[in-house]
């Protein structure tokens, strides 16, 4: 498990603690795509693993994911990797440079999602969009939201953790917890602690659905 920062790793070991199945290792490797990558390397270069998972808080798009739900990612996008033009944003993959998104490895998504649910946690899948500057307007909301249909969650690592996943050849998942509506700023209304606690709550109901 990749997080950015030690409270969300320990609310993820929170979680696993409990499971009878072999244990995980949770690494926090600090925030924004370019730190989540190389954390991620280093990681998947000193041990073997058969799957990445990027985990943590985020913010949830309106009337996608409200606060307080959980994200599973179907595909991870870096949603402002590409060109601003006259005409508009153009994304990585029509300047002939790379890959912008990576798609979640559909089996563990599927099992995931499935724990999940029989949990009774509030799950939306969707796309997890990954940007090196957080979203803090209704405009821009609004623009990734068109520019990505059917975004649920924005974050700061998961593409990252992604690249590094596919250089090694080792699928990956992302999921996240909702701690506030992607948009204007509004840190009273941020519930991070909760968020947290939903984190613990998810990982513990994933217990044996992980493995293929």
């Amino acid at each position: 498990m990749i997080t950015a920062v030690s409270a969300e790793r320990d609310a993820v070991l929170g979680g696993t603690r409990s499971w009878r199945t072999p244990a995980v290792d949770a690494v926090a490797v600090g925030v924004g795509p370019a730190a989540a990558a190389a954390g991620t390397a280093a990681a998947l270069a000193r041990d073997p693993y058969d799957l990445v998972l990027s985990a943590g808080i985020g913010g949830g798009f309106a009337g996608v994911a409200p606060v307080g739900s959980t994200v599973l990612a179907t595909r991870i996008v870096a949603a402002d990797l590409g060109a601003e033009t006259a005409d508009g944003f153009v994304p990585i993959e029509e300047l002939g440079f790379g890959t912008g998104a990576f798609e979640a490895d559909p089996d563990r998504l599927a099992h995931a999602g499935d724990a999940l649910r029989a949990a009774d946690i509030p799950l939306t899948v969707g796309p997890a969009l990954t940007v090196s500057t957080v979203t803090g307007t209704a405009a821009r909301a609004a623009l990734l939201s068109e520019r990505h249909p059917g975004a649920a969650v924005e974050g700061m690592e998961g593409f990252g953790v992604a690249t590094a996943a596919a250089a090694f050849g080792v699928p990956v998942l992302e999921l996240r917890t909702i701690s506030n509506a992607v948009g204007p700023r509004d840190r009273a209304a941020w519930r991070i602690p909760a968020a947290l606690a939903a984190l613990t709550t998810a990982f513990a109901a994933l217990e044996g659905s992980l493995t293929r």
